[in-house]
């Protein structure tokens, strides 16, 4: 008996942990009601460049999606010590597949800004959230002497309707940031809360910034450093 209810145990754990790693595998003759797949030829091919790079002593990385990937980050900032690791369309799976790319120089910074693109595919904001802290705890542990700063996810502005899939889920935003904040008071990790600078008064993504209702303009980006300036999170010129 005692055996039986160990090996139930153990099963409850084990489906417990599919779900909670949102592998995309039928599980109990169901598949998952989300999608994260973060593959894509775009993915590979930037990868495969992170993990050639020569190693950086004292580096800052900026590490997220497209809205990362987009940033002129080193121009904007003048610190050659500045690595973008954005990719376009990634998502927190795709994040904690290629950290070994970002741990491996001991970077002095990483700003982390994921997650629209998982909202925008419907995964759940309590994975979203355990995939941060994930990241966050697997970093540390890699790379001891790393600050992580966890920007908060940026609103979106539903006037327009190229991304609609990312439109009309402030909900969510707003509970993944509240998830990113607790996740820091819980760290050494540090909270950013960009959301708020980048709202207008209806409370959607500003047209100052933003040009299709996702990504930002070079009003927003220039925002985005007045921000991290500001709280003298980043970064020294050189």
């Amino acid at each position: 008996m005692l055996l039986a209810r160990l090996n139930t145990d153990r099963m409850r754990r084990a489906i417990l942990s599919f779900l909670i790693l949102g592998w995309g595998f039928v599980l109990l003759g169901q598949e998952l009601p989300y999608d994260t797949a973060y593959h894509s030829t775009y993915w590979e091919q930037k990868v495969s460049q992170f993990r050639l790079m020569p190693e950086s002593e004292g580096a800052i990385v900026f590490l997220g999606n497209s809205i990362t990937d987009v940033g002129e980050w080193v121009t904007l900032w003048q610190d050659l010590r500045i690595h973008n690791q954005g990719i376009s369309a990634d998502i927190t799976f795709g994040v904690l597949a290629r950290l070994d790319a970002v741990a491996r120089h001991r970077p002095e910074k990483v700003f982390l800004m994921i997650g629209i693109n998982d909202i925008a595919r419907g995964i759940p904001d309590s994975v979203i959230i355990a995939n941060h802290r994930k990241i966050v705890d697997r970093l540390l542990m890699a790379s001891p002497e790393t600050t992580i700063y966890l920007q908060s996810v940026l609103p979106t502005n539903s006037d327009f309707t190229e991304f609609k899939n990312h439109q009309n889920k402030q909900s969510h935003i707003v509970a993944v940031n509240k998830g990113l904040k607790q996740i820091a008071e819980a760290t050494d990790a540090v909270y950013v809360d960009l959301h708020a600078h980048f709202l207008d008064e209806q409370g959607k993504l500003s047209t100052r910034y933003t040009n299709d209702g996702l990504h930002l303009t070079g009003e927003g980006y220039q925002l985005w450093k007045s921000v991290l300036e500001k709280l003298n999170y980043c970064c020294k010129k050189n």
